[in-house]
């Protein structure tokens, strides 16, 4: 596993107070017990960590152009922002 999706695992198993290992890449956030709240925090806790700007509409997160389907598409997304950031 990364560095950037340990990381990304770290951050929400804290936001969903479970243990990282209960936090998997095939989970969404619901499955975590991620509710609205705790993916805001989780987004900024995110954007703290990796110095980066998530393109997120925390008001409608169905039209967002970052993908909050599951554990490994945030990862994912995370790692091209990183990526394009150091280009």
């Amino acid at each position: 596993m990364s560095d950037v999706a340990d990381k990304i695992i770290e951050i929400i198993a804290e936001q969903a107070v479970l243990d990282k290992s209960d936090v998997s890449p095939d989970k969404t956030l619901e499955d975590v017990g991620i509710d609205s709240l705790g993916l805001v925090e989780s987004i900024f806790a995110i954007e703290e960590a990796f110095d980066i700007q998530i393109p997120f509409n925390a008001n409608d997160p169905a039209a967002s152009e970052f993908d909050i389907s599951s554990v490994a598409a945030i990862i994912a997304a995370v790692e091209k922002l990183v990526a394009e950031q150091h280009a």
